[in-house]
């Protein structure tokens, strides 16, 4: 009962901060107006500005910054103790990651849905563009890289999940046409395709688990993993260049419905397992865990960069200015959409927090097949081959969470493999909508370097998009360390997190000079600048000392000069651009940027509300 009072209190401050805080921010500091132009109706093309219900808009959005950041991120962080972990996550949602989001997206509603790194050539100088538009061209690399192989791994631990993944690609096109181009009602049409996928993993689960023997028959050509990461950025490729009704918008806003009955699932089932004494994350996982082994990372700073997108992630302002901006159909769904979208994945990590102690807390089974009573007991001989932190990888964050959720659905009377194929098909789904999203930001980041640097190649849609899917295959077909081909995200994957967060740091630097132009108040996202600045900068230079630089290091010699010359290029970019902000700071104070050029002339076309 203790646990689920203690839930119950949080997701009651997430509400109330959409209702306050959120609201405020809206209307009386942005001044959010129904009645705008907005760049969907701007520049309509109906294929990447398209206007659009904010339902439809909000499930983009939401799946597109959430896939597995908000999931094994606090799978990691409560190895320090929930209480840290659940502290951060929901102060960091509201003040931070909520303003962050916010923030972003409405400055590009108002720039005809320039991405972030245009906008900060506009409103600091061209140079701060090209030094923004670096970060985000190497961070993405790496996203699609790395998230290819997440899903590849749940697809070999989760073969029936598999199915259910790849089911939603026909179901989504379908969606759209139906919704979009006949005008069809969105409420039969979501109902239909949500049935029709958990019929899905249905089948996957008792009848058709699709395991990856089948990919492996291609061996000589590469490892299951790699075959998997290749399929994955073809898919992307067309999921980029197709017209965002056709394929983007419905598969993101079937997969948020898809969400929201599992999360629903999962809150139900901890009223039941909580009415009945079955949970207690109190007893069953330590509130600050202070039996750690040496080689454990220090809370302070890591803390904030692993939970990660949990409380604020600089993906999100690539998302809101690079997709979501050129689809909102009123300047006022920005508060639903931004700051909604954040609040929702905050719950998420807060759920993932509580399957992860009270949920896998019900039913642990050690490797010798005993079983455990209480996390704190299990926590590091859950997996005793892996041993420590430094270890506890991707399998041990995703197993946690998923084995977690299907114990909680159990108390439903769920059975446990479906509860176990229902959380693992959202992993995977949500992974995938990140993964072709930031395929399309790629494409659109390629694009705006390509005119800033007056290299013509890669202007256009298909061969930007081609070098991206590309350069991520290519760091994909790297193997990491002691692994598989197919494994090279994990190269510079340590260093994500905290590029991730500066990103963050840089993307509020940004709205800072918008308010500051506008003479707006602005105290409250300079505060949030400077701490996400310093944490992440500080995370990434006490990696680079103690993990990468030490004569202990457990990265191979090419590696760590790898990771060191990533590392210290960010630092160098993220200090240049602070440099030239600082330097512009006091000039820019009441003067306006200067004017976007005029709107082309565009055929009338049919409203897609109406």
């Amino acid at each position: 009962m203790t646990t689920l009072l203690f839930a119950t209190f949080l997701f009651g401050a997430l509400a109330l901060a959409y209702f306050s805080y959120g609201r405020w921010l809206s209307k009386s500091l942005f001044r959010l107006d129904p009645g705008a132009a907005v760049p969907s109706s701007q520049l309509r093309d109906d294929i990447d500005y398209v206007p659009t219900p904010r339902s439809i808009v909000f499930g983009h959005h939401f799946t597109s910054i959430a896939g597995t950041g908000p999931i094994v991120g606090p799978a990691l962080a409560v190895y320090w103790g929930w209480l840290p972990a659940i502290v951060w996550i929901v102060l960091g949602c509201i003040f931070i990651g909520a303003v962050h989001d916010l923030g972003s997206l409405i400055v590009s509603v108002r720039n005809r849905g320039q991405t972030i790194g245009e906008i900060a050539g506009r409103l600091l100088n061209p140079r701060v563009k090209v030094l923004f538009l670096t970060i985000l061209f190497f961070a993405l690399t790496i996203v699609l890289a790395i998230f290819g192989m997440v899903i590849a791994n749940i697809f070999n631990l989760y073969p029936s999940s598999v199915l259910s993944s790849w089911i939603i690609l026909p179901i989504a096109i379908i969606f759209g046409y139906y919704t979009h181009k006949n005008g069809g009602s969105i409420g039969l049409a979501t109902v239909i395709s949500v049935a029709l996928l958990y019929l899905c993993i249905y089948i996957g689960v008792y009848y058709l688990p699709i395991k990856i023997e089948p990919i492996a028959a291609l061996g000589q050509f590469g490892s299951p993993v790699l075959i998997w990461t290749i399929l994955l950025l073809v898919y992307c490729f067309f999921a980029s260049t197709m017209p965002v009704w056709m394929l983007l918008q419905p598969r993101d806003y079937i997969n948020s419905q898809q969400l929201f009955i599992a999360m629903g699932l999962v809150l139900v089932g901890l009223v039941v397992a909580g009415t009945t004494n079955q949970i207690d994350m109190f007893a069953t996982a330590p509130m600050i865990n202070t039996s750690l082994p040496a080689d454990t990372p220090p809370m302070w700073p890591f803390l904030f960069i692993t939970v990660a997108c949990g409380a604020c992630s600089g993906f999100h302002c690539l998302v809101s200015s690079g997709t979501s901006s050129k689809q909102l159909a009123r300047e006022t769904d920005a508060h639903f959409v931004g700051y909604g979208s954040m609040l929702i994945e905050g719950g998420l990590a807060i759920i993932v927090v509580l399957l992860c102690t009270a949920g896998l807390g019900m039913g642990i089974t050690t490797a010798d097949g005993s079983g455990t009573k209480t996390l704190s007991d299990a926590w590091l001989t859950y997996y005793p081959a892996e041993g420590s932190y430094v270890k506890f990888g991707l399998r041990q964050q995703l197993d946690a969470f998923i084995l977690g959720g299907s114990n909680l659905l159990g108390a439903l009377g769920i059975d446990k493999p479906l509860g176990a194929g229902i959380i693992a098909v959202l992993v995977a789904t949500f992974a995938a909508t990140t993964m072709d999203s930031a395929t399309r930001l790629q494409r659109y980041v390629i694009q705006e370097l390509s005119t800033s640097l007056k290299i013509p190649m890669f202007q256009g849609t298909y061969a930007a998009t081609t070098l991206a899917v590309g350069l991520g295959a290519f760091v994909a077909m790297i193997p990491a360390p002691g692994d598989n081909l197919g494994t090279g995200g994990k190269i510079l994957w340590p260093l994500f997190g905290a590029t991730n967060q500066l990103l963050a740091g840089l993307a509020l630097i940004v709205i800072s000079f918008y308010l500051r132009r506008r003479i707006m108040p602005l105290w409250f996202i300079i505060v949030r600048a400077i701490f996400m600045l310093f944490i992440p900068g500080y995370g990434m230079v006490e990696f680079l000392r103690k993990d990468v630089l030490s004569s202990a290091s457990k990265y191979p010699i090419w590696q760590q000069r790898v990771l060191l010359g990533f590392g210290a290029g960010i630092l160098f970019l993220q200090i240049w651009m602070m440099i030239e902000a600082l330097l512009l700071w006091r000039r820019v104070k009441g003067v306006a940027e200067p004017a976007l050029p005029p709107l082309p002339e565009l055929p009338t076309q049919k409203n897609a509300l109406t």
